[in-house]
């Protein structure tokens, strides 16, 4: 009895990962790359036409916030929460920005088409990474959303793109 109850378990949930792990891997692809793609778009006023307001997020809400955040890394004088006029952190800052900007675009597009998944999905996990360790570090932004991030882009890393994508088309991956 207990041959045939463990033979029909194995049947019954290899046909259903047969039939339904690709099109799970589908729907956690377009969700990760939803939420950074999301963002993204709000970091351009058009193609190509970074938004000005970006730089004030990355420079003032990110690393020198009105209200400091215990652990985060504060990038300006705390004492006077401004930067010092032309600084190379200044500079960096804005760098730092456009390339968020770049990227939040990009690596989306990559996961929507399934091409260089797994390095979307690393490249995406260590952007979460940056924002949780460095931004945000409280306990309440890892927990919703920065560990869900992290566990579709580790399921993605680990597991592949599936047959839906063109990294299978290409021969990215192992059949």
């Amino acid at each position: 009895m207990i041959v045939k109850i463990k033979a029909a378990y194995i049947l019954i949930f290899a046909l259903l990962e047969t039939w339904l792990k690709d099109l799970v891997l589908l729907g956690l692809r377009f969700q990760l790359a939803k939420v950074f793609f999301a963002s993204g778009q709000a970091k351009w006023n058009g193609f190509f036409v970074p938004n000005p307001d970006n730089y004030d997020l990355f420079l003032y809400e990110f690393f020198c916030p009105e209200v400091i955040r215990p652990g985060a890394l504060l990038l300006c004088d705390p004492l006077i929460l401004e930067y010092e006029e032309g600084s190379l952190t200044v500079t960096l800052i804005e760098h730092a920005a456009l390339m968020a900007g770049v990227m939040e675009i990009v690596l989306p597009l990559l996961l929507f088409v399934g091409l260089f998944s797994r390095f979307a999905a690393l490249a995406l996990i260590g952007m979460t990474a940056f924002i949780q360790l460095a931004v945000f570090p409280e306990w309440s932004h890892w927990v919703n959303p920065a560990s869900w991030w992290v566990a579709i882009g580790a399921a993605l890393l680990v597991i592949g793109p599936g047959r839906f994508s063109l990294d299978q088309v290409f021969g990215l991956e192992r059949k």
